[in-house]
């Protein structure tokens, strides 16, 4: 009898074994070996790899608490949620994500393509590499996975179908919490602030009526805007990357809400690669180049966004009503207004949250964290606040530079 028929959380040698019953990608005489890869807050993720071939492969698999924290008890079925959503988006997007293998509904864990020959682009950022095609492979990623999953493509019936098969309310509720709630007011007390910004941002967040309000709007937007299949959680710590080649992974927070959550998790997180490398790149000529290069980037992703969305717009709307002359527009528009308030939701949280990111924790200069800190959380605050005006890459670079102005070296 299998030890796979039940499950349990898998070390190592378990998944060399599961690899060897459960995938026929290796030959039987294959001298297998196993680590344990994961970084992230949620799942354990291993490589299985041939010592003679170096053929491999991942197997990621959930566990019944976030890794983060034993405060987040999460269902472990929902690694099925990531398997047919990096299927169904493999067919949207060919080429952007890996090749899922298997899921397995037993034990928990999907066997899928190893992006070995990749980076974390989160990484490669805080090394100051530069990505020319990045841009492109983004836009292109987030306007087919994103539009062509709505009703404006979608017969209707078929897109509630997977509105209902894409509910998510483990994952929504960590969202929820750690996006839209406790960085505006921490009254689960859960917030890790870097101490000397404390009181700042006790001031400037939640302190601001204003701002929570605002807030409290967009929460209640998100939780009810099944607009699009979203990744739910597209930063730059769920892509892997090389000059050529982009690969969206990771996503299990997939969900229907707004669009622009998806759009503004990208923005937020270039704009955490351009304080980290304000911050560390001591040579001038060196940190204006690269950080030029990060605006540039920022520009070209939102103009790219607004080109390719409106072209695939016209070549695949379906909804009557839809073609009416100007809709498409409007629709775009709504999209940007919710991407500038996630711009700024996402800038808040990674900072004054339970779940940083590296780009700033690893400023080890105080003087500098903190000028990057508040620089990120200024920004944010116009990006929610104004929401609206946002319609161009270049309103996007306008607020993060007027955010740069107020904190001067």
């Amino acid at each position: 009898m299998s030890k796979f028929n039940t499950y349990f959380l898998m070390k190592p040698t378990d998944v060399i074994e599961y690899v060897k019953e459960k995938l026929d990608l290796f030959e039987p005489e294959a001298d297998l070996d196993c680590k344990e890869i994961g970084d992230g807050n949620l799942n354990y993720v291993f490589r299985v790899w041939d010592k003679n071939t170096n053929q491999s492969v991942i197997v990621k698999q959930a566990g019944e608490t976030a890794r983060i924290s034993d405060d987040f008890k999460l269902s472990t079925d929902r690694n099925k949620i990531e398997s047919d959503v990096l299927q169904l988006e493999g067919k949207l997007a060919p080429g952007l994500v890996p090749v899922v293998y298997k899921y397995d509904e037993i034990m928990n864990c999907s066997a899928m393509e190893d992006l070995s020959d990749h980076v974390i682009m989160r990484q490669a950022l805080i090394e100051h590499k530069k990505f020319p095609l990045f841009a492109d492979h983004v836009t292109t990623f987030m306007v087919n996975t994103l539009l062509l999953t709505t009703d404006v493509v979608l017969e209707h019936k078929e897109k509630k179908a997977l509105v209902k098969n894409y509910i998510n309310p483990d994952l929504c509720e960590i969202t929820e919490d750690l996006v839209y709630t406790e960085p505006f007011n921490d009254y689960k007390g859960r917030n890790d602030v870097f101490p000397p910004n404390l009181e700042w941002v006790r001031r400037e967040l939640y302190e601001d009526q204003e701002l929570r309000l605002e807030v409290a709007k967009l929460k209640f937007e998100f939780m009810t805007n099944a607009q699009a299949l979203l990744h739910g959680d597209l930063h730059t710590g769920s892509i892997f990357i090389k000059p050529d080649s982009t690969k969206v992974i990771d996503p299990e927070f997939a969900f229907y809400g707004p669009i622009g959550y998806d759009v503004g998790n990208v923005i937020a997180n270039l704009i955490f690669a351009w304080v980290n490398a304000d911050a560390t790149i001591n040579d001038v000529a060196e940190r204006e180049d690269y950080t030029v290069w990060l605006e540039k980037t920022i520009v070209d992703i939102v103009n790219m966004f607004n080109e390719k969305f409106l072209k695939a717009w016209e070549e695949n709307v379906s909804e009557v009503l839809a073609k009416e002359e100007g809709f498409d527009k409007w629709y775009l528009g709504t999209v940007l207004r919710d991407t500038a308030a996630v711009t700024g939701l996402e800038l808040s949280r990674r900072i004054v949250g339970l779940a940083h990111v590296k780009d700033i924790t690893s400023i080890s200069d105080k003087n500098a964290r903190l000028r990057a800190e508040r620089i990120c959380l200024t920004a944010a605050k116009d990006y929610i606040k104004k929401r609206e005006s946002f319609k161009t890459g270049e309103d996007f670079l306008a607020t993060l530079r007027e955010a740069v102005n107020r904190f001067p070296r």
